[in-house]
């Protein structure tokens, strides 16, 4: 018998051997499967903490830092590798740790906020008011800003329904309670309309300090609009005083026409049409964050 022939025979051999059973699997053409635990065949192993990834209460602690903006998460991770966040008063170091939105975390000691914080800076049109409802079928600022984020923002102080011209929303507490702060020296240039030619006596007036409810008011500067009629004038000032250059005017007996704010803490309305809003850069919100 020659080799081929051999191997023809053994080959028939094996074959008859499985007919009566199972066939084998794969390249051997059977009928069953073998188990196999190579790539999504593997079985799933628990997470050892027994909190579900895909729970949406549960959030990193690492992102948790992060959404409160003590730090990156990759810094974070280091932070809470070190000891110096705890979770309902104790210390947690475990590296993939989740936390429930209403558990009480903090950072050497200080209550942190998960909520991302942002920042939308708008051109507020005239006869918008900055209530948080609308109240009386008068139309909110709010509600310019609407389609900008699903988060609750606020805006930082008040501003007139009448007031055109910058005003930031945030849901930044700390921020908003330095820049509303009197103490700050928030600077704010306003391009104001009166109803009647500014005299230069009390344009001097101003100028030198001018007594408003008994405190004296110092204006940083204030001149007639280039090219522009005397009734045009540009203020600026730092004062956080409630409805101050109003009050300025009224007290020399001018009625303000059009009260625009044209520059808020260092921001501008460039490339910001009227009754647009737009987010803040990541420079701005720096630059914001280093006023005390």
């Amino acid at each position: 018998m020659s080799r081929s022939e051999s191997n023809k025979g053994n080959k028939s051999s094996n074959r008859s051997k499985k007919e009566g059973g199972q066939k084998a699997s794969g390249r051997e053409g059977g009928t069953f499967r073998k188990k196999s635990y190579s790539r999504g065949n593997a079985p799933i192993k628990g997470n050892g903490n027994g909190q579900s990834s895909s729970n949406p209460d549960l959030i990193r602690l690492n992102k948790y830092l992060s959404n409160s903006g003590v730090c990156s998460r990759r810094e974070a991770d280091v932070l809470i590798t070190a000891g110096s966040v705890t979770v309902n008063g104790k210390p947690v170091t475990q590296m993939g740790h989740k936390v429930k939105r209403t558990d009480e975390v903090r950072f050497d000691g200080r209550l942190l906020n998960p909520a991302k914080k942002e920042y939308v800076l708008l051109n507020k049109p005239k006869d918008f008011t900055t209530a948080a409802r609308n109240e009386h079928g008068n139309r909110t600022a709010i509600g310019l800003i609407s389609k900008a984020t699903q988060v609750e923002l606020k805006p930082v102080g008040k501003m007139d329904k009448n007031t055109t011209g910058l005003l930031l929303f945030t849901n930044d507490g700390e921020l908003t309670k330095r820049l509303n702060s009197p103490k700050n020296g928030l600077r704010k240039i306003f391009h104001i309309e009166l109803n009647k030619p500014l005299r230069s006596a009390d344009l001097k007036k101003i100028q030198d300090g001018l007594l408003v409810d008994q405190k004296v008011v110092k204006v940083h500067d204030v001149s007639f609009v280039d090219n522009a009629p005397k009734t045009q004038i540009g203020m600026e000032i730092y004062s956080s005083r409630s409805k101050i250059v109003t009050r300025i005017f009224q007290t020399l007996e001018y009625e303000i026409v059009k009260l625009d704010r044209v520059v808020y803490a260092g921001l501008t309305k460039k490339d910001l049409p009227r009754g647009h809003w737009r987010y803040l850069t990541d420079q701005e919100i720096v630059n914001l964050g280093m006023i005390n």
